[in-house]
């Protein structure tokens, strides 16, 4: 089948590069002259483990393309993917759906023969309805059915999460789309993946209602760590203990800084807004948001504990190891990192920064921090390392030679990384989460 993929974002790319995988001719579409230009020469934006082979191959093999004009590849395409970004808009929270309806009254324009259009971007319930009144009221002979086929990808992971799914979940009213639809991905019915066809603002809701509950997830074991701390437990052992009841699952329930990245954040703000919108307000996705941001800066209050906790770092430095929401992307938006490092100056701290990938993209958004070429260099001289991200090159520091290059022996662990005991062993003073504090250093 010919695609089209309107937007070569995060969601765009890996979705195209992935049907064309599948055997399908995918034109990734982006207003970015630039950044197709980019693509084009095998650049790619982002980092993706894995994708950067998938596109080379695809493009090789002729059945990957990108382009900066819809008209044609819209004209030619039996349906057409809407992956275009929807962030939070100022001020009330809702996502902003300025780039879909651009995107739908440009495409609406291109339309030639019975077309699928296909909301692949997370948007509010409703808006495919919305979507189709666009293209009626651009171009009222076109002949088309709007889908909704909400993404279900996790950042690091998003190729086998392409290809090995939970779940497809289809929202689709017209039996032609159906057909269509079900073509596109019939790849997959070897890996027997579940598809679940549904109405569209069926579908619309049930990806939001996913990140909330994920979200959820986190920010109820991280009140948990807070109370293990303080009563002596440790949570690791509590999230094992809950998460083999089938009932509750082991995933995402590992304590930390708080979510961040390009889903769980403007997810969580937009459902509550389509709530309030609703006038069924909702109360625990309210208190998930809430309790979530304020954790991020809180982080820098443990940091500060384990020199006394009165609030005062100056004349300390601070390595801080990771800066992306998770490990495997160089995506930094909402990072638990940034609030964390703007409260550690507020502090007085100097703080020195490292992250395997990211770096170019924390250069952009953070100030007054020394950058370093590697955790050892970020180390040197400090008088604490926190680890914030769980990079697998964190995994295994020689904690020998750390302490060797530091001022000070400590240790702030937020992603429970290492064993108390291992590190204790070395002379370091360790500070964990969710787990019984040691003396104060």
């Amino acid at each position: 089948m010919r695609i089209a993929m309107i937007g070569a974002g995060y969601v765009g790319l890996v979705s195209g590069a992935c049907f064309s995988d599948f055997g399908h001719h995918v034109t990734c579409v982006d207003n970015d002259a630039s950044k197709v230009e980019a693509l084009r020469h095998g650049r790619i934006p982002i980092h993706e483990p894995g994708l950067p082979d998938l596109i080379a191959r695809n493009v090789a093999g002729g059945r990957l393309s990108f382009a900066s004009d819809l008209d044609r590849p819209v004209a030619q395409a039996d349906i057409v993917f809407i992956a275009v970004g929807t962030p939070s808009r100022r001020g009330d929270g809702h996502a902003d759906l300025s780039y879909v309806h651009a995107a739908t009254r440009s495409l609406a324009r291109a339309l030639d023969g019975f077309t699928v259009i296909v909301t692949k971007s997370t948007v509010p319930v409703g808006t495919s309805d919305e979507v189709e009144r666009i293209i009626r009221e651009e171009n009222p002979h076109a002949d088309f059915a709007v889908v909704s086929n909400p993404e279900f990808l996790r950042e690091g992971a998003a190729i086998r999460d392409f290809k090995h799914p939970d779940r497809i979940v289809i929202g689709v009213d017209q039996e032609r789309a159906r057909q269509v639809i079900a073509e596109v991905y019939r790849p997959l019915h070897l890996n027997a993946s579940p598809i679940l066809y549904t109405d569209r603002r069926t579908a619309e809701l049930t990806k939001y209602a996913a990140n909330a509950f994920l979200a959820t997830k986190i920010t109820f074991i991280n009140e948990i760590a807070d109370l293990a701390e303080k009563v002596g437990a440790n949570v690791q052992e509590v999230a094992r203990g809950i998460g083999l009841d089938n009932r509750i699952g082991p995933k995402f329930l590992h304590a930390g800084p708080g979510f961040g990245g390009s889903c769980f954040p403007k997810d969580t703000l937009a459902l509550i807004k389509t709530g309030q919108d609703n006038e069924t307000p909702l109360r625990i996705v309210e208190t998930v948001v809430a309790v979530n941001d304020q954790r991020k800066r809180a982080m820098a209050r443990k940091v500060s504990s384990a020199f006394g906790g009165n609030g005062n770092l100056r004349g300390k430095s601070i390595a801080v190891l990771g800066v992306t929401f998770k490990p495997n992307t160089d995506d930094m938006r909402d990072s638990p990192a940034v609030p964390l490092i703007t409260a550690l100056q507020d502090m007085g701290a100097q703080v020195r920064v490292y992250d395997p990938v990211g770096m170019p993209q924390a250069e952009k958004v953070i100030e007054n921090v020394t950058f370093c070429r590697d955790a050892y260099d970020c180390a040197r001289g400090a008088h604490a390392v926190v680890i914030v991200t769980e990079w697998e090159q964190f995994r295994a520091l020689d904690l020998k030679e750390l302490a060797s290059i530091m001022a000070s022996s400590v240790i702030v662990d937020l992603r429970n990384v290492y064993s108390p005991e291992e590190v204790m062993r070395n002379g370091f003073h360790y500070c964990g989460v969710g787990r019984a504090m040691p003396l104060a250093y």
